[in-house]
């Protein structure tokens, strides 16, 4: 099997924001063109045009209508209903510090790299025994019928560290891509980077946390809805809300990727 290397200082990873993302899909189209020629490619699909279409993909979107908050309380305390809300949520590789997906692999082929923490697949030692994707809770790998080897998300290593680009577009795919910037992209090792500053603001989480392979990649929580309430009292009604419940997000997320 497969070992870790000592955990690093620097490690990057993705932010997304679960209030901004609209479900456009753009991250994935755009992760699905640049890695189709990139050190991933090809990114094959069988029957694309045909009745069961399927294919790689390193980022997928899915969509969930969120059932309504009830009203609670009587009279002028009442805090009224909250409105159904579609939330969309993209899930790719999170990059874990300590993946299951590594540390099952036979043959090497999946390994985490110690400079940054970006887990990849040397596809040449790949057997296509599948181990990493049944070992991977988040549902993360994809497997190439065509090839025959496990791909998942690179993070876009061959551009990230690209000299080549401007030092603006040395980012994910996705994260260009995304219209309204829900996604970000930076080193969560670093507490004074931008991204880990923009987690502790809004109370990033992990995804299944208990699970104890400690994901790199944060989601963003949706704020609250103000349904003509002042700011102060939507953020009294979310902060209580979340000691009265736990985190109810961090619990949806759990039960959608159990399913």
């Amino acid at each position: 099997m497969t070992g870790l290397p000592p955990p690093s200082k620097k490690k990057l990873g993705l932010v997304i924001d679960l209030d901004t993302c609209v479900g456009c899909h753009a991250c994935a189209v755009s992760c699905k063109e640049w890695n189709a020629g990139g050190i991933a490619g090809p990114l094959t699909d069988t029957d694309p045009y045909g009745k069961d279409p399927s294919g790689v993909w390193f980022n997928r979107v899915h969509s969930y209508e969120l059932e309504p908050v009830p009203a609670c309380g009587s009279g002028h305390d009442a805090t009224p209903a909250q409105p159904a809300q579609t939330l969309h949520f993209p899930r790719s590789c999170l990059h874990c510090e300590t993946p299951a997906c590594v540390t099952v692999c036979p043959t090497g082929a999946s390994y985490k790299r110690a400079e940054d923490g970006i887990v990849l697949v040397d596809e040449d030692k790949c057997i296509g025994c599948k181990l990493c994707s049944w070992a991977c809770p988040y549902g993360a790998r994809e497997y190439s019928a065509v090839e025959g080897v496990m791909k998942k998300c690179t993070l876009c290593v061959d551009r990230i560290y690209n000299d080549n680009l401007d030092e603006a577009e040395r980012q994910p795919a996705c994260v260009q891509a995304c219209p309204t910037r829900a996604r970000h992209f930076g080193d969560l090792g670093d507490p004074d980077s931008d991204i880990s500053k923009l987690v502790a603001a809004r109370g990033g989480v992990d995804l299944m946390p208990e699970l104890g392979y400690r994901p790199t990649n944060q989601y963003l929580p949706p704020r609250p809805r103000r349904n003509g309430a002042s700011e102060a009292e939507a953020d009294a009604r979310g902060t209580a809300a979340e000691l009265d419940a736990g985190n109810p997000l961090q619990r949806w997320m759990q039960r959608v990727l159990r399913r």
